[in-house]
């Protein structure tokens, strides 16, 4: 399988490092801190061994960490991928920081979250391919936000500084931004929507949809199973 005119995609996959920075704080709520965690390495690990499939499918495409902490940038459990800074500052922000680096390297950036382990490598390929059209592809989530976001360049600066986080409409809100200050004929594609695991109650549906792959990897059915235990 290739990609038309032979574009090649940075992949970045957004993570916070436990012991280093509050991560998942409204999911440890529910189920507590350590648990969290747990979920978000697990989770994470997930994400990347779907991300490398899809490598190994397009080798145009090259998977990192994107790591919040400079300090974490050698710790063990980010040692299997290429590791870049995040950056400071809000989400805004820090994704604009990681768009940036990859762009400075290859000539489409793919962002992705750490917690729609769901995910398959035919929706990362969906992206990488809908780029050949469209100057930028989102994945909505089912919360109002975006689980992926990819782009060949040219995102203006209000779609990463006035965007509202978190919200509701926040997919909604920076596709607006896209679209209104992109420069020339800026156009979006849009993946399927995923639900991703923000609280305790988005376990369950999670649970369900690991269960609903086809051919799910490994890492995948570690957290399957993680899951069912911390569920039953």
């Amino acid at each position: 399988m290739t990609l038309p005119k032979q574009m090649r995609v940075g992949i970045a996959i957004l993570v916070k490092t436990p012991g280093h920075s509050p991560l998942k704080t409204r999911l440890a709520a529910g189920i507590g801190i350590d648990a969290a965690q747990q979920f978000h390495l697990l989770a994470a690990g997930a994400v990347a061994a779907v991300a490398r499939q899809a490598q190994r499918d397009i080798p145009l495409l090259t998977t990192h960490w994107a790591v919040a902490e400079t300090a974490a940038l050698d710790d063990p459990s980010w040692s299997l991928l290429p590791r870049i800074e995040q950056g400071e500052g809000d989400l805004g922000a820090r994704m604009h920081h990681v768009t940036d680096s990859m762009l400075a390297c290859f000539d489409a950036a793919l962002l992705l979250g750490a917690d729609t382990p769901q995910i398959t490598a035919a929706d990362i390929i969906a992206a990488a391919q809908g780029l050949q059209t469209n100057q930028h592809v989102i994945g909505p989530s089912i919360d109002g936000g975006f689980w992926l976001f990819a782009t060949r360049g040219s995102v203006p600066t209000a779609a990463w500084s006035a965007t509202p986080w978190s919200q509701a409409d926040t997919a909604t809100r920076f596709c607006d931004a896209l679209l209104r200050d992109g420069l020339g004929e800026a156009s979006i594609s849009r993946l399927r929507s995923l639900r991703d695991a923000d609280i305790a109650d988005d376990l369950l549906p999670l649970l369900d949809a690991l269960d609903a792959l086809d051919e799910p990897l490994p890492e995948q059915q570690r957290l399957t199973e993680w899951l069912r235990a911390k569920l039953r």
